[in-house]
């Protein structure tokens, strides 16, 4: 299987990215009418196991009617790809890892704060959103009184989170190419190859500091040394994040890259998970500054240790 390496990693990169996009439609099943006392209302039958469910999802409606179409018609898509992507990792000797019991905790305990994670990263980014208009946007894909640019940025941290909490993705080695299809689900929308090496120069608002142009053989030398260093899986995690925001490796989207990565490799871990909290993100912002001009004297890996880590 060593040999099939490049093309399964992209295999397993297309089937976590149809699953999460199967994740996030709001429903799943065949659309069906039912009448009662001369009133029409829309249900979703769906059979899970053995058993055929039927659940409502409101009065009828052709716009609903055709969104349930819609919804439904993706589905067997998506569905389809997943099962053709599982038949050519099959035929190249690939089987699902099995997660530890920790690693599964962990995966649920960062779904169950996906929403405050999406939110405090989206605060780190300059998104001026309550936490109500984050939550709708990331439920219905849109909300009233927020420009299009923030409720692009936010859905792309929901495809991101939802990316990297695939089970297959999770078990799948935390490296360059995790990195760069991170980026692409950040910047989507915004570049057309988001998830590219930079090649342009770039500055840093507020800072000196200029990064200098990235190196692909560099780049993946320094995440192998971080990730073999003997250091707490918090630790590593820190400095990925740091190593990944000072490098500005993408043309945009460094920080919301840097700070999904390293819960990759966190959660891969059992180890809980890297989020700057919406208080903490002047502090963090202060000492970033004073990490990129090399005036950090390990200040910055004990704030995030004791302020950026949930544990579980």
């Amino acid at each position: 299987m060593k040999n099939n390496y490049p093309q399964i990693q992209e295999l397993l990169h297309q089937r976590a990215d149809f699953q999460a996009r199967l994740n996030l439609l709001p429903y799943d099943g065949t659309p069906e009418i039912k009448d009662r006392e001369g009133n029409k209302y829309l249900y979703i039958r769906k059979r899970v196991g053995s058993r055929l469910t039927s659940t409502y999802v409101g009065e009828y409606s052709d716009e609903l009617y055709q969104l349930l179409l819609r919804n439904s018609r993706e589905a067997r898509e998506l569905k389809k790809n997943i099962r053709r992507l599982d038949k050519e990792l099959a035929l190249l000797g690939y089987s699902d890892a099995e997660l530890s019991e920790r690693v599964m905790l962990n995966l649920d305990f960062a779904r169950a704060n996906l929403k405050s994670n999406i939110y405090d990263q989206a605060v780190l980014e300059g998104v001026a959103t309550t936490f109500p208009q984050t939550e709708d946007i990331i439920d219905n894909g849109k909300v009233n009184g927020v420009s299009a640019s923030d409720v692009q940025k936010i859905l792309n941290l929901k495809h991101a989170w939802e990316f990297i909490l695939d089970k297959d993705v999770i078990s799948y080695p935390s490296d360059y190419s995790i990195l760069c299809h991170i980026a692409k689900l950040v910047n989507e929308g915004f570049y057309e190859s988001g998830g590219r090496i930079r090649g342009v120069p770039v500055t840093i608002g507020g800072t000196s500091y200029i990064p200098p142009l990235p190196i692909e053989s560099v780049i993946k030398e320094r995440l192998e040394v971080l990730l073999e260093e003997s250091l707490p899986a918090d630790e590593k995690a820190i400095n990925l994040c740091l190593y990944c925001m000072k490098a500005q490796i993408f043309n945009d989207g460094n920080k919301r890259a840097s700070v999904i990565f390293a819960n990759h490799y966190l959660i891969s871990q059992g180890a809980g998970m890297l989020i700057i909290p919406e208080k903490e993100v002047p502090e963090f912002k202060r000492l970033l500054v004073a990490y990129y001009e090399d005036k950090d004297n390990g200040e910055i890996m004990g704030f995030m240790k004791s302020k950026c880590i949930k544990t579980f």
